[in-house]
């Protein structure tokens, strides 16, 4: 039915309440209303402007066929005042008057008057543009400035003109109401007294001295007890106005024990319980104290109130559009805000308020609050605007117009949601998010949640994050009702906990009764209320889903064991619900739920810095709120359903995600950034590095992409450079095979020939492909399209000769430079690098590791032909001043001594000085160059390589790798198929002669062996060795043991009788030896030195045979020479350790020397070591030991300076020792030098006893050169 068709409704008699200010007025205002289309009544709370406006337009015959709407800015004033107009005017609840406010709705056909809020005005702006169902409207509580109210007043001055019908009446406090008169050109203002009380205004201000010695806290206290006691007059209830819930709580808790006082909060989130002991004040058993935020000033009367105390300040929320932070900062309050504090004092009697600030304070504040379309964000209302097709929002009536800033935030903010484009159009998406009842950022959370299939998980979060939070936290149980709210928190997301306590409840719900519920809420500390609340938002989205054709499932349901288990006696209610939580929260798909909650908050991601500290979007700095999961236990990244300024910046209702989520929720938003482009061979193709940032966070990284698209000249550069030009390609064209062969062989001539003026630069063979290559190819799959499409291309890419030629090498190089080395008929690959510094620098040779054991010691040393004129003049120019003098110029003298130098495998260095030494004027030794003398590249690279050529090792010290890979260098013989001269368990010679060396092929590749016979104690085998030295030594001591298997009888008897009596007994034990294991090192020397044998290398049957019969007939003979060498050295032993254990305590770095001079010749192995004629001095060498050790005391400083040039001497023996094994038996030059070193003990410390041969530090030096050059092939 049209409204015009409606038969008009009947409205009873009208009375007034004749105490109310407003009745007073009833006739003017009537006049003004029937007179104007806007009129605009002023005046305090109290005044009865609310209840009787309604009552006088009826009277005024409005509302009879339209309504009279009348909005409120919360829905409690809504609901409260339709219940008071219906009892003034007689009439049950939901008749002539009823209200509608989100989720409930008494409004029906007889309802004259209609109380709603100012939201749901706005929302029937979508579906009836002219607001047809109303003749009247009046606003109430203007002076709030809500955003709401501001665009509801600045529609209606659009439609007015095109209503003449419509009336509306503006109420307001007595705050710039010229404002709203003004906005509707000149509208009428009523002012209507209130009905108050004088009030006495005292201000209290602290002592200069005392600014910084008390705190705000501290001040109320005292007003309140100078209250309590009388101070100011009559006692009444106290109306304390605070910041917010943190400071009421902190207040609260001080006043505790205050006797006389009873505390009361009063703030929003307040459960109903609380705020009905603030309006239905029962007994009391002293002063009521009402600690109260700014929500007590306009909007709820506290009854009863005598004194307030005002400290001046709250908290204003306030959107910062540069930070993107909704800040909660404590201000100073409005002179009007101030005012109005000051008016709830009065209502009964006459008040007292205490302003704890000065006058003058007071005065300098603004006048008003800032509306709250200065300081809030504008997604909302743009959208809406877009929406309702009101145009631009700079061209909106508003009464004062919002900051551009904040405009521009806003479409910012819709862009990123994805509801507007970036030419500030309504997108489809956009579209659907003004018809969904909720905030945008909630209603873009619905709209993702359809990909993931996560519906009914999302609208339970939203509809959670729309109402006020229904956990109660009563100051006196927090700690209860925290344990209370533990079982719903999840490990990982706090919007998680919201669908746990959804579960918990839905199954509580649909089990108890409604009165149960009731008791069960309360004992869970949640608000039934807000709980009911929260159920009516999720089925009005629901509904709103549905109409939008988005499919929303049912939420699946939880066990209903937790449940019962709660009810049942003995049973831990509480564990069971948590565990099923937990298997809920197993059943959530985290990653599409908390994908679809960033569509909407993707403003609000932040990354962990240091600490605790998150680093946000846009550069903020974020803390995660104390009741967060995530402060416990932070995570890398995470999503806030808000991030606010209180004390600090705290990011609230946050959870843990993955940064990777980021990349698909808004695309448009990324901002991609590329660096280090580079050609990639295996995708022939450029990439470059991406970094993906969101409101400046890196949120991906180090992923390579393909440039081409991003910048297809440098991914042209690139390829010509990179990929044809340097040969990085993976399937070369056959024109590239050509170049880079061409190219290849070039590159060769200039490291054999160590120039650099050979090859062209890199530039000209890029300008060659750059004349070429078309412009828009830049992939080497492109590349190969055209070259296969184009004729005779390849051909036309092939580069000259002549063109990679910058200068002509000379037609010797091959023969200069060759690509390998002959010797004894192995083939050693040879290469070149021109890298002065580098590795490799110079010729490599490349040695495989088995042929380790028999590669030249010093063929490399003489380099190749093109390098050796040029290592001999660096040589030359590296002799001692003195000597050089004598060849000059150095590269005529080398042109001279070339022809005799002729490459062997001796050291260049010896054949060199003995060439120049011959030529004349001056002698030249190895000796005097030192060993590094020349640059790297002068010495041969060896590589060592297996058999597939893999690198093992590479050095220019090729002792060093000889021995590196001694162990590798594995002998394979049964890879031959045959054991060749390998035998065991021979007691005599009866294997024919044993060859010195034994050739076979492994791998291909003709292998060197060297066969020894091997002691194993009662028998000898016959084994293959891998390098010489080591087949001398096991084979010496493997003939010693066969002799004594061939003379066993006579080596018998000696083993019984060499060494035997007390007295030897006694000298062995002196000396610290034993007697069977060196009377078997003596038979081993004996037979060896009676056969002859002890210098040679038996390899006949025929020679052993005669070495055997040599032995027989000398072997008595030789023992006794023996025994008789070995008692004399080891007799003065006796003597000896018991002098040099005292003298130890004393001289113990002497005393030191000594014991490792007596360890060396007594050392194990000696006897078969030493030679003959030189194992006859032992006696003189422990003789000259003896007199050092009696001459030690007397000349202290002489045996130190001694004994410090001994060990200078000494210690590169040592070493080398240390480095190969039988060293002294191996090496004649280094036995030759060990003999020396005793000699010169003997000069040094018993010059007396005389030396077997000249000795000096000079000669023992040049001796050790002939040794150090007889190791440099040694293995």
């Amino acid at each position: 039915m049209q409204e015009a068709e409606k038969a008009p409704r009947d409205v009873p008699p009208v009375t007034y309440p004749e105490e109310l200010p407003v009745a007073q007025l009833r006739g003017e205002i009537a006049r003004a209303i029937a007179a104007n289309q806007v009129v605009v009544v002023a005046g305090e709370t109290g005044s009865g402007k609310t209840t009787q406006l309604p009552k006088i337009c009826l009277e005024l015959g409005r509302g009879r066929v339209r309504r009279i709407g009348h909005t409120q800015p919360r829905r409690l004033a809504a609901r409260n005042v339709a219940q008071r107009i219906g009892e003034e005017l007689g009439t049950p609840p939901g008749a002539l008057v009823g209200y509608q406010v989100r989720f409930q709705d008494t409004i029906g056909d007889s309802t004259a008057v209609k109380l709603m809020t100012d939201g749901i005005l706005l929302a029937e702006l979508q579906r009836d543009r002219q607001l047809s169902q109303y003749d009247t409207l009046i606003i109430d509580e203007a002076h709030e400035r809500s955003l709401n109210i501001d665009f509801i007043l600045g529609y209606l001055r659009q439609l007015l003109p095109r209503r003449p019908d419509l009336k509306l009446i503006i109420t307001s406090a007595t705050i710039d109401v010229e404002r709203f008169a003004e906005h509707f050109e000149g509208a009428p203002i009523i002012q209507v007294p209130g009905r108050s009380y004088p009030v006495e205004t005292h201000y209290i201000e602290r002592p200069a001295d005392q600014l910084n010695e008390r705190d705000q806290q501290e001040d109320i206290l005292e007003q309140l007890r100078l209250i309590r006691d009388g101070y100011y007059g009559t006692r009444g209830d106290i109306l304390v106005f605070l910041p917010g819930e943190r400071e009421i709580r902190e207040l609260a808790r001080a006043l505790r024990g205050e006797p006389g006082l009873e505390t009361l909060p009063l703030y929003a989130r307040l459960s109903q319980a609380e705020q009905a002991r603030v309006f239905n004040p029962g007994k009391q058993a002293g002063l009521r104290v009402v600690l109260a935020t700014n929500v007590a000033e306009t909007s709820l009367t506290v009854p009863g109130i005598r004194y307030v105390i005002d400290p001046g300040d709250a908290r204003i929320s306030r959107y910062s559009a540069r930070s993107r932070i909704q800040r909660l900062p404590v201000e100073p309050v409005s002179r009007a805000s101030a005012d109005q504090r000051q008016g709830r004092c009065g209502r009964v009697a006459a008040g007292v308020c205490l302003r704890l600030y000065s006058e003058q304070d007071y005065l300098q504040r603004p006048a008003y609050t800032d509306p709250e379309i200065l300081r809030t964000n504008l997604a909302a209302v743009i959208l809406q605007m877009l929406y309702l097709r009101l145009g631009e929002v700079q061209d909106f009536p508003f009464i004062e117009p919002p900051d551009p800033r904040m405009v521009r935030e806003g479409y910012r903010l819709l862009n990123e949601l994805g509801a507007v484009d970036r030419g500030h159009r309504l997108t489809a998406l956009g579209k659907q998010l003004a018809r969904l009842p909720v905030d945008p950022l909630l209603g873009r959370m619905i709209l993702a949640a359809q990909s993931d299939g996560v519906v009914a998980e999302v609208l339970v979060i939203a509809s959670a994050l729309a109402v006020q939070d229904p956990r109660e936290r009563p100051a006196d149980k927090q700690q209860q009702a925290d344990q209370a709210h533990a079982r719903f928190r999840h490990p990982r997301s706090d919007f998680l906990a919201w669908l746990n306590l959804w579960r918990y409840y839905e199954e509580q719900r649909q089990r108890l009764s409604q009165n149960q519920l009731r008791k069960l809420c309360q004992r869970e500390f949640l608000s039934f209320m807000r709980m009911r609340e929260w159920r009516d938002i999720h089925r009005q989205l629901s509904i709103a889903c549905r109409q939008q054709g988005i499919a929303v499932p049912p939420l699946a349901s939880v066990s209903t064991d937790a449940g019962d288990a709660a009810d049942k006696p003995g049973t831990d209610g509480v564990d069971a619900v948590t565990r099923t939580s937990r298997a809920a929260n197993g059943a959530v798909d985290y990653a599409g739920v908390h994908k679809a909650l960033l569509a909407g908050l993707l403003a609000n991601i932040a990354q962990r810095d240091e600490g605790r500290e998150y680093l946000a979007a846009r550069n903020r700095k974020v803390q995660v709120f104390p009741g967060s999961v995530l402060h416990v236990k932070p995570a890398p990244w995470l999503v806030a359903a808000e991030i606010v300024e209180t004390s600090k910046v705290y990011a609230r209702t946050a959870a843990a995600i993955e940064p990777s989520w980021l990349l698909h929720i808004n695309p448009r938003l990324l901002k991609r950034h590329h660096y280090e482009p580079r050609w990639q061979k295996a995708q022939g193709r450029a990439v470059a590095t991406e970094r993906v940032t969101l409101f400046g966070l890196t949120i991906s990284d180090g992923k390579p992409v393909h440039y081409g698209p991003i910048d297809p000249a440098v991914s042209r550069e690139l390829m010509l450079r990179e990929g044809l030009v340097s040969g990085r390609w993976r399937s070369p064209p056959e024109f590239l095979r050509h170049n880079l062969a061409l190219m290849e062989e070039i590159a060769d001539l200039e490291a054999r020939t160590r120039r650099r003026d050979i090859l062209v630069d890199e530039e000209a063979l890029y300008r060659f492909y750059d004349e070429r290559v078309p412009p828009d190819i830049f992939t080497a799959a492109a590349l190969a399209r055209w070259v296969k499409r184009i004729p005779d291309v390849d051909s036309q890419l092939k580069a000259p000769r002549d063109l990679l030629l910058a200068n002509d090498p000379g037609a010797a190089v091959g023969e200069l430079f060759p690509d390998h080395i002959d010797w004894e008929g192995v083939s050693y690959p040879l290469s070149y690098e021109f890298d002065p510094g580098g590795e490799r620098d110079g010729v490599s040779v490349t040695v495989p590791v088995a042929l380790m054991n028999r590669v030249p010691r010093h063929r490399f040393d003489w380099l190749v032909p093109g390098l050796l004129r040029e290592k001999c003049i660096a040589l030359l120019r590296a002799l001692p001043k003195a000597t050089r003098k004598h060849f000059v110029p150095a590269p005529d003298v080398v042109d001279a001594v070339l022809p005799v130098l002729t490459p062997a495998d001796v050291p260049l260095r010896e054949a060199l000085a003995q060439a120049l030494s011959r030529r004349g004027g001056a002698r030249v030794s190895a000796a005097d160059w030192s060993a590094d003398a020349l640059e790297p590249f002068y010495s041969a690279n060896i590589k060592v390589v297996d058999e597939q050529g893999a690198v093992l090792g590479e050095g220019r010290d090729l002792a060093a790798l000889v021995d590196r890979f001694r162990d590798q260098t594995a002998l394979e013989v049964s890879a031959t198929g045959d054991a060749g001269p390998r035998r065991s368990g021979l007691l005599r010679w009866e294997f024919g002669d044993l060859p010195a060396q034994w050739h076979f092929t492994q791998s291909g590749m003709e292998i060197v062996a060297y066969p020894a016979l091997v002691d194993r104690g009662d028998s000898v085998s016959i084994e293959l060795f891998d390098y010489a030295d080591e087949a001398w030594l096991s084979h010496r001591l493997g003939l010693a043991r066969l002799l004594q298997l061939g003379l066993s009888r006579p080596v018998k008897q000696l083993r019984k009788q060499l060494l035997r009596g007390n007295e030897n007994q006694l000298m062995l034990a002196a000396a610290g030896l034993e007697r069977d294991v060196l009377v078997d090192e003596m038979l081993s020397a004996i037979v060896l030195n009676a056969s002859g044998l002890w210098g040679g290398d038996c390899r006949s049957e025929s020679g052993f045979r005669d070495a055997l019969s040599e032995g027989n007939r000398l072997l008595v003979s030789v023992a006794q020479d023996v025994e008789q060498i070995i008692i004399n050295t080891l007799r003065p032993l006796a003597a000896l350790r018991p002098r040099l254990t005292r003298e130890a305590r004393v001289w113990t770095e002497a005393a030191s020397d000594v014991e490792q001079q007596l360890a060396d010749l007594l050392r194990p192995g000696f006897l078969v070591e030493t030679a003959p004629a030189s194992l006859a001095q032992f006696p003189r060498y422990l003789k000259a030991v003896e007199v050092r050790v009696e001459r030690m005391p007397a000349q202290p400083q002489k045996d130190a300076q001694c004994q410090a040039l001994l060990e200078g001497l000494r210690e590169p023996l040592e070493d080398a020792r240390e480095r190969h094994s039988g060293l002294l038996l191996c090496s004649v030059e280094a036995a030759r030098y060990w003999l020396m070193l005793q000699e010169f003990r003997v000069s040094l410390f018993a010059q007396h006893l005389g030396t077997s041969q000249p000795v000096s530090e000079k000669r023992l030096r040049r001796q050790w050169q002939v040794v150090e050059e007889a190791l440099r092939g040694w293995n």
